[in-house]
């Protein structure tokens, strides 16, 4: 066996061998450093991105989530009740209990009249009830000196006009004033013979005729109201055909005697 010895002078590199050695070192971490800082700037540049992406991502997430609240049906029922409580609580002001929404809301609108009064010359509330009854004419009489007036119940479409032809068609030679408030429009206008004559401007009417008169084309005051401050008034509704015959025949032999209502 050849005993192998060690040459301290083998294990020594010369300058040249070292400075090469130390060269290639130097090259190695260079090349580390740069693939270390561009692999760092990569996975920065990554998660950036992704940072970027999410950010992107939950703003159009809140943007939707805004406009689908904007838009959706939940926010649509809440405005749509609040316009409809708006207008029930307007409604609340203008409307009567007694009347009804409907029959009012058709007042207000014009498609059904607030008030019609047929005015006379009679002046028994009597005796036009009963004239209203033959004439088939539904309505309640006041009895009043300057004139017995009719308050018309049918104030459908042209109801009240044609309660006046009626009334003056039946009773030949009688001439009576048909007043109606429509959508809170006054007209008045004369009615002989089942035809309308002339028609004139309410004030016209109102200075010749009882105060109520006015009152209730305005109004201003009720057909029970007057009741109970004493005014006459008879429901036509409250006789049948042979009690208004009675009435007439009567009320004819008054006038043949030089008393009761005179018929013009």
């Amino acid at each position: 066996m050849t005993d192998d010895k060690f040459d301290p002078d083998e294990s020594h590199f010369s300058d040249e061998e070292l400075e090469a050695a130390l060269a290639g070192f130097e090259k190695e971490f260079a090349d580390d450093s740069v693939s270390g800082d561009a692999s760092d700037t990569s996975d920065a540049d990554k998660t950036a991105d992704a940072a970027s992406a999410k950010s992107d991502s939950d703003a159009n997430d809140d943007t939707a989530d805004k406009a689908s609240a904007d838009s959706g049906q939940p926010m649509t029922d809440d405005v749509t009740g609040s316009v409809a409580d708006a207008v029930n609580e307007a409604m609340a002001d203008v409307v009567d209990p007694s009347l009804g929404f409907d029959n009012e809301l058709a007042g207000l609108l014009g498609n059904k009249a607030k008030v019609a009064l047929i005015v006379t010359r009679l002046a028994s509330a009597e005796l036009l009830a009963a004239f209203c009854q033959l004439s088939d004419i539904s309505a309640a009489c006041i009895g009043a000196n300057q004139g017995a007036v009719a308050v018309l119940k049918n104030l459908d479409g042209d109801g009240p006009e044609a309660a006046a032809k009626d009334l003056t068609t039946v009773v030949s030679g009688m001439a009576v004033i048909l007043a109606v408030n429509r959508a809170d429009k006054l007209e008045v206008a004369m009615y002989v013979q089942g035809e309308a004559g002339q028609s004139f401007a309410p004030p016209v009417l109102f200075t010749s005729t009882p105060r109520f008169v006015e009152d209730l084309m305005l109004g201003i005051v009720t057909l029970n109201q007057l009741k109970t401050q004493g005014f006459e008034v008879v429901d036509s509704a409250g006789l049948d055909h042979d009690q208004a015959m009675q009435i007439l025949a009567n009320h004819t032999r008054r006038g043949r005697g030089g008393r009761g209502s005179r018929i013009e």
